[in-house]
């Protein structure tokens, strides 16, 4: 009988398929079903395991038995997912922490629940990482930073020393944000942007600036 840790993964997407990866291949958790709302069941089985609907979970997963990790993406700057990762906190599930066993980490860090730390990322000392925040592929940041809660980092960003990343936030891929700054909550900083100031919060940044575009981040399409 295995002796890890038995996991509900929240989510059917190619983030869920992704998740379910990486906790079996690099950490002590076994994934041994999915769950999504009731009306969003399409087949009964993911990844050879069993879809259950989240309305039942904890009758047929009760919480003391089983812990969760919600893969949900970053739509509406994760408002999704940190509604859904509350309702499962409000469960009663332990949310699990994933930090990949390739990324670089030093001891004088603080790290969250439901928190996704992919390969290459480079976190310095003295940096604290909320809840519920993702952290994609090769990232660097930077001692002394603070990443809010419900965030959502792409790829290849670097964030400089004595940072801080406000909740909801979602960087791009490539981004830089330079020493001392912060990202107000509800940011949005497009790929390969450029931040050398303060932002403002429910901002839209793009392209090599830092300047705010005409709207924020309520009148985004797409989003």
């Amino acid at each position: 009988m295995s002796k890890k840790k038995q996991v509900i993964i929240f989510g059917t997407s190619s983030f869920a398929e992704i998740v379910d990866v990486y906790l079996t291949a690099d950490s002590p958790y076994e994934v041994v079903a999915f769950t999504v709302h009731k009306q969003y069941i399409k087949e009964s089985r993911f990844r050879g395991k069993i879809v259950t609907p989240f309305e039942t979970l904890v009758k047929s997963y009760p919480p003391d038995r089983y812990d969760m990790f919600v893969a949900v993406g970053y739509s509406k700057l994760s408002r999704a997912r940190t509604e859904i990762y509350e309702q499962c906190k409000a469960s009663g599930y332990k949310m699990v922490q994933y930090i990949n066993s390739k990324a670089l980490h030093w001891g004088e860090t603080k790290v969250g629940d439901n928190v996704f730390i992919l390969e290459n990322n480079v976190i310095q000392p003295f940096v604290e990482i909320g809840n519920n925040t993702i952290l994609w592929s090769g990232n660097h940041i930077g001692h002394h930073s603070i990443i809010g809660n419900n965030v959502f980092m792409s790829s290849q960003i670097v964030i400089s020393g004595n940072c801080r990343v406000g909740d909801n936030c979602f960087i791009g891929v490539n981004a830089a944000v330079a020493d001392n700054v912060t990202i107000a909550p509800f940011s949005f900083i497009g790929m390969s942007a450029v931040i050398t100031k303060d932002t403002i919060e429910k901002g839209v940044y793009k392209g090599p600036k830092s300047v705010a575009e005409l709207y924020n981040t309520d009148e985004m399409r797409g989003l």
